[in-house]
Order: structure tokens, then C-alpha cells, then sequence
């Protein structure tokens, strides 16, 4: 029986504030995880990031997103209030991957998603924007509490 919880941070660190998913890695990266816990970086992987949702109790998906709230700010959101095209608009897009693990899983872990609201997602022009930046320290946190609220369960 599964018994952890996978952090999965998407996003593509050249495109303005979709490199969002990168930046919570490495800070999350830098830090001791509680035992149980396995960080992934998926970056843009798409449907090639279904092998992530396997061999877990619970997934902690981190992205960019649109139309949640003001620019930097972070929500903590179950799958379904992501769209299916992806709320950010940018590539295959977390709805997508959802609905495909959904459809395709045997079985399919709890999943909650940690995610900023973009300021700007530029192609090819790297580098978070203020707002986005300055909600680091809050999605770490977040993350943080989850592991307190929740690892009890993984464990």
C-alpha cells in the first residue's frame, strides 16, 4: 500500500511567472521535508507526469495559475476547480493531466493543488514578477502547513 505524499511543481522557468512551480522547488529543495514526502520537479511534462501519481497516498500539485484572484496571490485549491484546458492557459495544462489521471489510474491519490495567481507569463522572458516573487515565502508556508495538517494521514 502506498504510504507518501508527492510535492509535483510544474511550470517552465522561462516564461515570466509560470517558472512559479520551479522556484517553490528549489526553495522547498533547500529545506528538510518530513519524512514521507518525495519533491518532483515536472516541470512542462504533461501527460508524461502521470508515473508521479502512482505509489502515493496524497499529491500536492504547485503551479501558475489565472483568474483566481489578485496577481501573488496564493490559493489552495481541490482538483476540480481547475479547468480542463488549464487555468493558466499555457500548454497541455494541469486540467488536462488531471482529468487523463482520473480516467487512466487504477487508482488515484488525494490530490490538492497549491497555486499563485500570474502577474505576466511572458515566452522567453524569464524571471517571476514582483508579485509573484514576494508569494514565495506564503506557498512555502502553505505547503508546510499541508505537511502539518495532512502527513499524518501519509504516514
Amino acid at each position: 500500500m502506498a504510504s507518501d505524499c508527492h510535492v509535483i511543481c510544474f511550470g517552465n522557468e522561462l516564461h515570466g511567472d509560470d517558472g512559479f512551480g520551479p522556484a517553490v522547488h528549489a526553495r522547498l529543495a533547500d529545506m528538510r521535508l518530513p519524512d514521507g514526502v518525495r519533491l518532483f520537479r515536472a516541470d512542462t511534462s504533461g501527460i508524461a507526469a502521470l508515473p508521479l501519481f502512482e505509489g502515493c497516498d496524497r499529491v500536492l500539485l504547485v503551479d501558475a495559475v489565472s483568474g483566481f484572484g489578485a496577481p501573488g496571490s496564493i490559493h489552495t485549491l481541490p482538483p476540480e476547480a481547475i479547468a480542463l484546458e488549464g487555468a493558466s492557459g499555457h500548454g497541455f495544462g494541469i486540467g488536462g493531466l488531471l482529468r487523463i489521471a482520473a480516467a487512466t489510474l487504477p487508482t488515484l491519490p488525494a490530490i490538492r493543488l497549491v497555486v499563485v495567481e500570474t502577474s505576466r507569463v511572458t515566452a522567453f522572458m524569464p524571471g517571476l514578477s514582483p508579485e509573484v516573487d514576494a508569494a514565495l515565502p506564503a506557498a512555502v508556508d502553505s505547503i508546510m502547513e499541508y505537511f502539518g495538517d495532512e502527513l499524518a494521514r501519509c504516514a
